[in-house]
């Protein structure tokens, strides 16, 4: 929307007489009306060119499923070669998968695999002239940017919202009953079709894959991060699930003291604080308890919960390797042996 402001209605009547014999240029420095209409204007700019950029890449997803009937939701596509992201509870169950792209073409999709505890799934289609998204580095957004989110909301085909990531760093049950890490909250406006549709920043890049709202709240809406995302689907693509290795605990991501990281020598300042320990699991045979901040896996530094799941993959499963914490100011060594994550356990997800 732009403002269209005439002379009369910033000057006095007095002044604005003398300047219509001899016009001279609006200061624009000190005209705040004037400033807000082209800030707002710069932002409609910007959201019409995230949605130019992704919305040719967004599809909208119908299931036929034997216990649900038909259902629905969003997605976007990964690669040229018809790898559509999307979330699990929307594909999850299905008998039948329909895609319609953009353009309306409808084409049948087939399940690829699916990974219940970061609600997350990958579907394919074989289409020409498909364009892709891109994937964002989640770990470089921040709290107040803009947040656009593209989907197919009660079957409305392509409906666009704006906003601003709330928070960084939230936790979340999936549909599974597991702990999501790594959660960003987004007041851009979501509803159910939504899920499985891309949350995008300011260059139309996915920083997340929307999967939540609360409701009757309003404005508090979850996306799963964009790198959690593209490592997810690189092992749903490649073999169709994820076998996890588990240590057998449940954290959180911590700041570190300053004078802990000088003392210490750390190459990071925040770790992942020990919350729970599963009896008899992996952390607990190796003596880890809870108020311990793990800082290091296998010898690379570990500063949020996100670095333990990229290291804890099936060739951990059953391999000793050295993990350090901190318990209290004291840096301390030990061997874990990760054990397998089981597939479907309903308690709170360990690691």
């Amino acid at each position: 929307m732009k403002h269209s402001i005439s002379i009369s209605q910033l000057e006095p009547p007095r002044l604005a007489r003398t300047l219509s014999a001899e016009p001279q240029p609006l200061q624009h420095a000190t005209d705040p009306l004037r400033n807000d209409g082209d800030l707002f204007d710069e932002y409609s700019k910007t959201i019409a060119a995230v949605v130019r950029r992704v919305a040719p890449s967004v599809v909208n997803i119908r299931v036929v499923s034997g216990q649900r009937g038909q259902g629905g939701g969003s997605g976007f596509i990964l690669a040229r070669d018809g790898f559509i992201l999307t979330n699990d509870h929307v594909v999850h169950g299905a008998r039948e998968i329909e895609v319609t792209l953009h353009d309306t073409r409808i084409y049948p999709a087939q399940l690829i695999g699916t990974d219940p505890e970061t609600d997350l799934a990958v579907i394919r289609i074989d289409a020409p002239d498909i364009q892709h998204a891109r994937l964002a580095d989640s770990s470089r957004i921040s709290v107040g940017q803009i947040a656009v989110a593209v989907g197919s909301p009660y079957g409305f085909h392509q409906t666009v919202t704006a906003g601003i990531v709330s928070a960084l760093g939230r936790s979340m049950r999936s549909a599974s009953g597991r702990l999501m890490d790594e959660i960003i909250q987004t007041d851009a406006a979501l509803n159910p079709g939504n899920s499985g549709g891309p949350l995008l920043d300011s260059a139309g890049e996915v920083i997340g894959v929307n999967t939540a709202v609360i409701l009757p709240a309003q404005g508090i809406c979850f996306a799963i991060a964009s790198n959690t995302a593209q490592f997810v689907a690189g092992w749903l693509i490649k073999e169709g699930r994820i076998r996890r290795s588990s240590i057998g605990l449940a954290g959180q991501n911590v700041p570190l003291h300053p004078r802990v990281v000088r003392f210490h020598k750390l190459t990071a300042n925040r770790g992942v604080l020990v919350m729970e320990v599963e009896p008899r699991g992996p952390a607990a045979i190796a003596g880890l308890k809870e108020g311990d901040t793990i800082v290091g896996f296998k010898g690379q530094p570990v500063a949020m919960v996100d670095d333990l799941h990229k290291q804890l993959v099936a060739s951990e499963i059953g391999k000793p390797s050295p993990l350090m914490f901190l318990r209290g100011t004291e840096k301390v060594f030990c061997m874990i042996t990760p054990g397998e994550l089981p597939p479907m356990k309903s308690q709170r997800q360990t690691r």
